[in-house]
């Protein structure tokens, strides 16, 4: 299948936005770890503990604003590449492989967002939170069970800040940095079968001059 030059176009824009999304998820995983030394799951050690890391710990305040802005940027610039990917799209392996990984990237990304809200233990993320548990228990069949995991089975307390921790550290993270990984991999695959597809100079098509006149170049 031959590309068109608005085809190669959104694929080198879509790579290089896989780039800066790996770039950020990096940033966002690395400053987490940073936070976690300081950061207390609990629910009332969990605002201190932020409030402390953001006037006490030195720099602190620096991690906690690149780790928000890494992850509020991640999903713009994903939401963006889906847009740019589906513009350029081509039923292939490496297109559908870099598809279905950037979808479930952007997912993910707004799952580490989601499961954040109430990690600071604030007066919104706690009233937040405690709507949309409404919502989730509202699920058929397996919704009062998603609401137990998140929550730990009782009201929002210290279990559903640690639960809340736990999937957004330990779970959602790995799993976004390595569709990051996935994704881009995909794309660079698909750059190499755009150069591939790029037409190239036949050199057999060639001409030689003829003899007499290489001789004769040579000889004035």
């Amino acid at each position: 299948m031959q590309s068109t030059q608005f085809d190669r176009i959104m694929r080198r824009i879509a790579t290089i936005l896989s780039v800066v999304i790996l770039t950020l998820c990096l940033i966002y995983v690395s400053t987490g770890v940073l936070l976690s030394f300081y950061y207390e799951p609990t629910a009332g050690g969990a605002y201190n503990s932020l409030k402390m890391i953001n006037t006490q710990v030195p720099y602190g305040w620096l991690f906690w604003r690149a780790h928000n802005i890494a992850g509020n940027a991640v999903i713009a610039i994903a939401l963006i590449q889906i847009v740019v990917m589906f513009l350029s799209r081509q039923f292939r392996k490496s297109w559908l492989t870099a598809w279905i990984s950037g979808i479930l990237l952007t997912l993910s990304a707004i799952g580490l967002d989601w499961t954040a809200m109430i990690l600071d233990w604030t007066q919104e993320g706690y009233w937040r939170f405690n709507i949309e548990l409404g919502t989730i228990e509202a699920i058929p069949f397996i919704g009062g069970q998603l609401r137990e995991i998140l929550t730990g089975g009782g009201a929002i307390n210290t279990v559903t800040v640690e639960h809340l921790y736990t999937i957004h550290s330990y779970l959602i993270s790995v799993a976004t940095l390595i569709l990051a990984i996935v994704h881009l991999s995909a794309l660079l695959w698909q750059e190499w079968e755009m150069y591939q597809e790029a037409p190239k100079p036949e050199i057999g098509n060639l001409q030689q001059p003829p003899e007499g006149e290489f001789i004769s170049s040579q000889s004035s």
